[in-house]
């Protein structure tokens, strides 16, 4: 465990860090698994849930919680799918 006052100070912003982008992963797999079984839900309007997955991946990758090439592969798997059903 750190001893200086820096130390101290650096990992008690990391532990809020990790705290509000555990927040951001979570929230992300949710709206992934939310678009997910709209596309396989012929009935369910998947164009709007798709939209706002896209978003939020947009979002969480520039702050940095996921790189944007994996945002990148998410958000084109998710349009083909879309595409194609």
């Amino acid at each position: 465990m750190a001893n200086h006052k820096q130390a101290l100070k650096r990992h008690r912003q990391s532990l809020k860090r990790q705290e509000r982008n555990n927040y951001y992963k979570a929230t992300m797999r949710t709206l992934l698994k939310k678009a997910r079984t709209d596309l396989a839900d012929p009935e369910a309007n998947a164009a709007d849930s798709v939209k706002s997955a896209v978003s939020y991946l947009d979002h969480v990758a520039g702050k940095g919680v996921i790189p944007r090439e994996r945002a990148s592969r998410l958000k084109s798997r998710l349009e083909k799918q879309l595409a194609k059903g």
